[in-house]
């Protein structure tokens, strides 16, 4: 298997930590040395590892504000 390669270019956010200390973070990640894109998933404290996240474009992000912004 193709190791991934990642940078974290800015962490916006951390949303929760659970037991092991891992958290849950919004990041602006590049993979594979391409553009960098919104990030959703856990990371150890070391961010050497990570879990399985959603990555979004600007577009999409805004799309998701709107969406999360119309729930009462």
């Amino acid at each position: 298997m193709a190791e991934i390669k990642y940078e974290i270019k800015e962490s916006l956010g951390v949303l929760s930590e659970n037991a092991k200390g891992w958290t849950k973070e919004l990041n602006l990640v590049s993979w594979n040395d391409r553009e960098p894109k919104y990030d959703l998933r856990d990371w150890n404290e070391t961010h050497e590892k990570m879990g399985k996240g959603l990555t979004l474009t600007k577009d999409e992000l805004l799309k998701l504000r709107e969406i999360l912004n119309a729930i009462r």
